[in-house]
């Protein structure tokens, strides 16, 4: 590019008044420093904006467990008030408390008459249990034990609605007799 000795005319007037004439006597390190401050600034806001997410992230996922954990809580709670509500498990608590099925009932109709036969509510007989015909004596001391038979010592139910507790039975042991069975059946 070559200078032009004499004065700019138009456009080239214009842009030479922008462009600084000689060399550049304003210091540039004020202006470096402030782009290393923005830049460093920047940096450790980013840094502490991760940071703070990374907090919530984890508080998440804790939150997430807890809500997990008090859901099967709540699940399992709900299976026991289901539990509870079944008309045989309510069935049975009644006749613990030595309650008994009611009979016919009798209504008062809105001009006061009674509708229906009133009648006294009578207990059941109550079904008789199998006893075992023998009770097992106990083996003299020092002799071998024989092995246990978990199908003889399992408890029956004692009313319709009710399941025994105890260990599963599979299949019958063949070896030895069940007691409830041979009880003249």
């Amino acid at each position: 590019m070559s200078t032009a000795k004499g004065p700019l005319k138009g456009r080239a007037a214009r842009l030479g008044r922008l462009m600084p004439s000689g060399p550049s006597s304003a210091a540039r390190t004020p202006f470096v420093l402030l782009v290393f401050v923005l830049l460093g600034g920047g940096l450790i806001a980013l840094l502490l904006l991760n940071s703070a997410l990374n907090q919530g992230s984890f508080k998440l996922r804790e939150l997430k467990d807890r809500t997990t954990e008090l859901t099967d809580e709540e699940q399992a709670l709900q299976r026991d008030v289901d539990d509870y509500a079944a008309p045989d498990a309510l069935e049975r608590r009644a006749r613990e408390l030595g309650m008994v099925p009611g009979g016919s009932p009798a209504f008062l109709g809105p001009d006061g008459k009674v509708l229906g036969e009133p009648s006294v509510a009578v207990a059941p007989k109550p079904t008789p249990t199998p006893k075992p015909t023998s009770t097992p004596k106990p083996p003299p001391v020092g002799a071998q034990q024989p092995v246990a038979n978990t199908a003889a010592t399992r408890p029956t139910p004692t009313s319709p609605g009710l399941t025994a507790t105890g260990p599963a039975r599979t299949a019958p042991v063949p070896d030895v007799p069940d007691p409830r069975r041979s009880s003249g059946r």
